[in-house]
Formats: structure tokens, sequence, C-alpha cells
């Protein structure tokens, strides 16, 4: 079986869902760049070609919305992430063949493996399907001259694929819209379909700053639509969720999501 062939079948039960509805959901590639204080330069190394060849080559293939993030309070720190977003898997391996037509991309790519030191310790990459009331990353609003605003990263694992899909449900059908109501602002909400820790689901919301999250958290918990919705048996927390992890993050000075 190539490489192609698993990609697609092993994406294809998650991104099941009636077909007007699948047609319009995007796929999100989360990237993950490690690296280590002790390595020198790692981190401008790695920027650096994020933003002058990674950036305008994503542009260049159709790849987009993209962001660049570092870790403000997060485990396995440094890091620098990229989220990428795609309008669906083929449209994913369209970008990834314009990519490999790329000259200048691929010119860039090659001078920075030649370095003679590592320029980073490893990649990982998880791959997401939009929610069905949120099908693509939303870029808040604002342009590069605007303050860099706090972003967090949440992933809820669950038991199994029934009660994720609960969990799922339970966002779709008002927690999102609810998070709008108390000023956290989403950026993308995902089901993973490749990646560690399944099955779970991700997303990102972004904040002015971190005492504008912690007061938007706080409302958010005493909301009495909260509070109404999480009663409800089928959806109670203790029953879907079985772990929560999150990552308070920064834009890099380059990312377009800020």
């Amino acid at each position: 079986m190539n490489r192609r062939t698993f990609f697609s079948a092993s994406a294809a039960a998650a991104l099941a869902r009636p077909a007007a509805s699948a047609a319009r959901k995007g796929v999100f590639e989360l990237r993950y760049f490690r690296l280590r204080n002790t390595r020198a330069n790692q981190v401008k190394r790695t920027s650096d070609f994020l933003a002058n060849a990674i950036l305008p080559a994503a542009g260049r293939a159709g790849i987009g919305p993209v962001g660049f993030f570092s870790g403000a309070i997060a485990v396995d720190s440094p890091f620098i992430l990229m989220l990428a977003g795609f309008p669906s898997l083929a449209g994913m391996e369209q970008a990834r063949e314009k990519l490999a037509a790329d000259k200048d991309y691929q010119k860039a790519r090659d001078e920075f493996n030649s370095a003679t030191d590592l320029n980073y310790m490893r990649m990982e990459s998880s791959l997401l399907a939009g929610f069905e009331s949120m099908p693509a990353i939303e870029v808040p609003p604002g342009g590069a001259d605007r303050q860099p605003r706090v972003f967090e990263l949440r992933v809820y694992e669950s038991s199994n694929t029934s009660t994720l899909a609960r969990k799922i449900k339970m966002f779709d059908e008002g927690e999102i819209a609810l998070f709008r109501k108390c000023g956290i602002l989403p950026v993308f909400f995902g089901e993973t379909i490749a990646g560690p820790n399944m099955p779970n689901l991700t997303y990102m919301v972004a904040f002015d700053n971190m005492a504008a999250r912690d007061k938007a958290w706080q409302t958010f918990v005493n909301h009495p639509e909260w509070k109404q919705m999480s009663t409800r048996p089928e959806y109670a927390d203790a029953d879907i969720v079985s772990n929560i992890s999150n990552s308070v993050l920064r834009p890099l000075s380059f990312s377009p999501i800020r």
C-alpha cells in the first residue's frame, strides 16, 4: 500500500459525514518543530526558514490560513508550532505537489537542511478535520501592526469515538457559540484524524492578553448557559472527556495569525 492510499484510507472513517457537510469541512495540520535551548541558534535558524521560505511558499501553493507560535506556558518547550489550513485532503495533496514543483522553495529547503548543526531536533504532525459548525480556520481580526494576542491550544481526549462524537456535538450545538459570547475568540476546532493520543479533539482560541483570558474563562464557567449545558447527562465531562491538556502560545513576529 503506497503512502497516498494509506493516508486516504486512514482518514476516511474520521471524515465520514453527510455529503453536503463533509464537502465543506477543511483539514488542518499542526506541525511541531521541537528545539533545544542547548543547541545554539536553533530557534533563530528555524524561525528564519519558516518566515523566509515556508510562509511565502505556502502562499504560492494556496496553503492557508497559516500561523506560527512558540510556547509561553507549555510542556516540551522550546518549540515552534506551525498551523496550516487546507480546503480538503485532496487540496492538501495538491498543495504538496505544488511545493514539490516550487524551485525557490526547494532551493531554500535544501540550503536549510545542509546546515552542519541540527536546525531542530525533530518534527511532529497531527491532522485534524474541521467541525460542522466551524469547518475552517478563522483568522482573528487585525493586521500585522496590532499587538500580538495570547493563544490557547487545548486537547480533549476521549475514551472512544462515540464519547468523542458527543463532545464534538456539544461544541457544535452551543459551546462554541457561548465561547464567542464570553470573549473567547475561536481560531479552529478539529477532530484529530492522524496524530497522538487518539481519539481526541483539538482547538485553539485567542485573547487580547492574559488578563482577558482569565476574565473570559471565568465568565464562561459562571455563565448560566454553560451551567445548564454541562449538567445535561449526555454532555457530562466525566463521561465524555478522559483528559484535558492545554498550552498558552504566543505568535511569532511574522505569523499572519496574531
